[in-house]
């Protein structure tokens, strides 16, 4: 099973782009399905990108257009490419791995956008 760990998080004004890292370790990185979540203060975690192993990807709704999660199996990475980033962006963003009836979690980036 892998470990995920996220960096790229930060401070950026309504309007910019972020490009979040999540590298994950200690499994087999190809054959799980690699998600993004966010948390924000009093919210609930939501998912906001998923990818599977084949590639296949899902947005929510309210990223659709403006995100783009890709994987570098090659590597061990994730990436989330966040642009026209919004206030309502903000919060914990998170990496998931999932296989089958296995997930892991990372601790966590903090991405802060200002208005």
């Amino acid at each position: 099973q892998v470990q995920p760990v996220e960096s790229g998080g930060g401070l950026v004004q309504a309007g910019g782009s972020l490009r979040l890292s999540c590298a994950a370790s200690g499994g087999i990185f190809a054959i799980h399905d690699m998600g993004w979540y966010r948390q924000a203060p009093g919210k609930q975690r939501e998912l906001v990108a998923d990818i599977t192993s084949d590639g296949s990807t899902v947005y929510a709704d309210s990223v659709k257009g403006r995100f783009t999660i890709s994987r570098d199996n090659a590597k061990n990475m994730v990436y989330l490419q966040m642009n026209s980033l919004k206030p309502e962006d903000t919060g914990v963003y998170y990496c998931n791995a999932k296989f089958r009836a296995f997930a892991s979690w990372g601790r966590g980036t903090q991405v802060t956008v200002s208005s």
